[in-house]
């Protein structure tokens, strides 16, 4: 950000110089006076609270309100932003996309029979599924489905104005893609009554949240 914009500058002084050395002959003319004036523009732009960061590249350094005015889908509040017709939701304070209304379905990490009872696991829930119209989604990491939780809010643990529907509060909780280190025949699961993070046998039947955005491929 630092460099570009001091290219920036670099380049309205440029055309400053240009603009000034072309003018001279118009005595009372400053030609500063209209590019420094968009220049204030931009600054406040820049450091105004109502810019729109709803574009901006996944960084995990915002804290947006989720209920200015929220709602469900669709929904134009700071923090989330409707997708796909509204199948999906992006979290503006991540970057990441999640499905709007997860299945209420559960299914074994690994391998096994689920409450449908088809032969699947969480993982191929998400790398199978379209939503939107759209595929390549995934199981979240611990860390990417624990970002949705609201500490001061339950049943959901979600923020207030959120747009997503049918998340499930029951003990089954929901399913990541992190592997417990210190017990391989475990991994982590958030539950969204109060917001709990912890690790169960990959052979429980839990709930499925897909994501789309960025991973790390050692996660699958």
């Amino acid at each position: 950000m630092k460099k570009r914009f001091t290219l920036a500058m670099c380049a309205v002084l440029t055309v400053g110089a240009f603009l000034g050395t072309s003018v001279q002959a118009q005595p009372g003319h400053d030609p500063f006076t209209g590019i420094l004036a968009k220049l204030d523009e931009l600054l406040a732009a820049i450091n105004s609270s109502a810019v729109d960061l709803r574009g901006v590249i996944q960084n995990w350094d915002k804290a947006l309100p989720a209920n200015d005015p929220g709602g469900s889908c669709p929904n134009n509040s700071s923090r989330f932003t409707c997708l796909f017709g509204g199948a999906a939701v992006r979290d503006n304070h991540t970057g990441l996309v999640w499905e709007q209304a997860p299945s209420s379905t559960t299914r074994t990490w690994r391998t096994g029979l689920s409450s449908d009872g088809s032969l699947s696991n969480a993982r191929e829930e998400c790398a199978t599924k379209t939503i939107g119209g759209q595929r390549g989604w995934r199981l979240p990491s611990v860390h990417e489905l624990a970002s949705l939780i609201n500490p001061t809010q339950s049943n959901p643990a979600l923020a207030a104005g959120h747009p997503f529907s049918n998340v499930q509060t029951g003990p089954n909780g929901y399913w990541t893609a992190t592997t417990d280190a210190e017990a391989t025949a475990a991994a982590w699961a958030v539950n969204f009554f109060g917001g709990a993070v912890g690790v169960g046998d990959k052979t429980i039947a839990s709930h499925v949240w897909c994501v789309r955005g960025g991973a790390r491929p050692d996660q699958y």
